[in-house]
């Protein structure tokens, strides 16, 4: 793969008078800027056809004068490095290329900032009804523009009275299945489409944003430590990894070199987050297939490492952990050691309940086979995490792109090929296990000093990322004087993955629905931030 310096150079050469490239090493990052013309699509073809580089999401922002949309592409093979093309534009021009015939992953993004902002993407197929459903709002009102003041109530929504669910299959005798939107328990808001003529899904539409919370422009005209608590609670069970992720990007800002062993401690507790989170979609799995034992088994090794994460640090959720310039707490080493040593006898415990998995014939009739996901389609739609692993799709940005000091650690990123079920669920029991073993590791890697450096806010951009427990996330933030945000982004691994998810539930049967959909462990709050 090209250096950023050699990606600059080739993109000036190919592009003369239209595209500008210039390198920031300290990202390290290549921002390569076009007009907002038919110059677009073909950079990101490129980038991505040509170079290699993954999508990781659309950033739009409406400044004083112009529109500025920045694509973010980051490279898995070779050097670290981030790509980002940027186009500006007036805003009384409301309307850019789409880049989704050549980048399918950017569908969603493209049409939640339709939604979103009013920006029209030409050339894309099918936009409108997707944050804001045309049955609930009108189709003008766009909440992230800057005219639109959010603490002002909507008195007359004028909704579309003639919306009708999508369908796609016409044969006689089809009908759309609705699973949701409500639902029994603690079940979230999300509805599901599923169009057949008999027992087999033939498509399936997932309708997410039912509780759409607009973080992002509630974090408008906030202060650092306010925007702070939006991202580690929009999405409770992942909190502390968009904590680190958002603290990683003010810290760019700002400058700021985390200590030695806070950046140690943050490995330790995201690895944490990890296995009490897959041990958490394990349970999901277990229960969605009957097995009642198997699933109070699951529950109670999660509820385990529930009360090592309160142990250590406070919170069962690691709430209030992750701070711009490092945390909140230092541990001692010996209670790093203690929760290590309480993380390895689960461990212990989860190999015994996936011994008895292994050899559950009823257990493995419902995931062998089922749901599948072709490395082809992981690839075209931009899967992350174990999902796209389980698919033999390669990419986790604690190699790819090393963060919070993990390009110390040696650690395995386990693949699977077959891409169904018992594929994913392969792949979250080894990512648990490597995650311990990371845990062991950092016992002999603590250094003494201190856990947090004072931040001084200062006017900037940047993004900071994390392998997250269900894949890449990447949050952006652009700060104004005083320390104040004035656009805050987040992609997260739930809205990525969500993309994908009928492509799993395609072509099987009705009664295997809820299982593929344990299978990828997605979060509805995670996606409707």
């Amino acid at each position: 793969m090209a250096t950023l310096a050699e990606l600059a150079m080739q993109a000036e050469q190919k592009w003369p008078g239209q595209v500008q490239a210039w390198v920031d090493r300290r990202s390290p990052l290549c921002e390569l800027r076009c007009p907002p013309s038919e110059v677009l699509p073909e950079v990101v073809r490129w980038v991505v056809v040509d170079l290699g580089y993954r999508f990781a999401g659309l950033i739009v922002e409406q400044e004083t004068e112009a529109w500025d949309l920045r694509y973010l592409f980051y490279s898995i093979h070779g050097t670290p490095g981030w790509a980002r093309l940027r186009i500006r534009q007036p805003l009384e021009m409301r309307s850019v290329p789409s880049i989704s015939p050549q980048v399918h992953a950017a569908d969603w993004h493209e049409r939640e900032a339709e939604d979103l902002f009013g920006i029209t993407f030409e050339g894309h197929p099918r936009l409108g009804d997707f944050v804001l459903h045309d049955d609930l709002w009108q189709e003008e009102v766009a909440p992230m523009r800057r005219d639109f003041d959010e603490r002002i109530a909507i008195v007359e929504r004028n909704p579309d009275l003639k919306w009708r669910p999508r369908r796609i299959v016409k044969d006689p005798g089809a009908f759309a299945m609705p699973v949701g939107p409500i639902y029994s328990g603690v079940t979230e808001s999300a509805l599901f489409l599923l169009e057949t003529v008999g027992e087999d899904v033939i498509r399936a539409f997932p309708r997410l944003f039912y509780k759409y919370r607009a973080i992002e422009k509630i974090a408008e005209g906030r202060k650092v430590e306010e925007c702070l608590l939006l991202a580690e609670r929009f999405a409770a069970t992942t909190a502390f990894a968009h904590a680190l992720a958002f603290s990683q990007a003010i810290e760019t800002i700002c400058r700021v070199k985390v200590p030695p062993r806070a950046q140690t401690l943050r490995v330790l507790a995201a690895e944490l987050e990890r296995f009490r989170h897959h041990v958490g979609v394990i349970h999901e799995i277990c229960e969605s297939t009957g097995l009642s034992v198997a699933a109070s088994q699951a529950s109670i090794l999660e509820e385990d490492l529930l009360r090592v994460s309160c142990d250590l640090a406070g919170h069962r959720y690691l709430f209030g952990l992750a701070i711009p310039g490092g945390l909140t707490r230092n541990f001692t080493d010996a209670a790093c050691g203690g929760a290590i040593e309480a993380a390895v006898l689960v461990l212990r415990k989860l190999h015994e309940l996936e011994d008895g998995l292994r050899y559950s014939s009823s257990f493995l009739d419902r995931l062998e086979g089922v749901g599948i996901i072709s490395g082809d389609e992981a690839r075209e739609f931009g899967l992350v995490g174990p999902i796209a692993r389980a698919s033999g799709l390669e990419g986790d940005l604690r190699k790819a792109q090393p963060y919070a000091g993990y390009q110390h650690f040696a650690f395995d990123a386990p693949l699977e090929i077959e891409g169904d079920g018992f594929a994913r669920l392969r792949v979250l029991l080894a990512e648990a296990a490597e995650s311990v073993r990371i845990m062991q590791e950092v016992s002999g890697r603590l250094e003494a000093g201190e856990v947090s450096v004072p931040v001084s806010p200062m006017p900037g951009r940047a993004f900071g990322w994390v392998e997250a427990p269900r894949g890449a996330a990447f949050h952006g933030v652009h700060l104004g004087g005083g320390g104040i945000v004035q656009r805050y982004r987040v992609i997260a691994p739930s809205f990525v993955n969500w993309h994908g998810f009928h492509l799993a539930a395609e072509d099987f049967a009705f009664q295997d629905f809820p299982i593929i959909l344990a299978t990828f462990g997605l979060s509805v709050a995670e996606n409707d931030r």
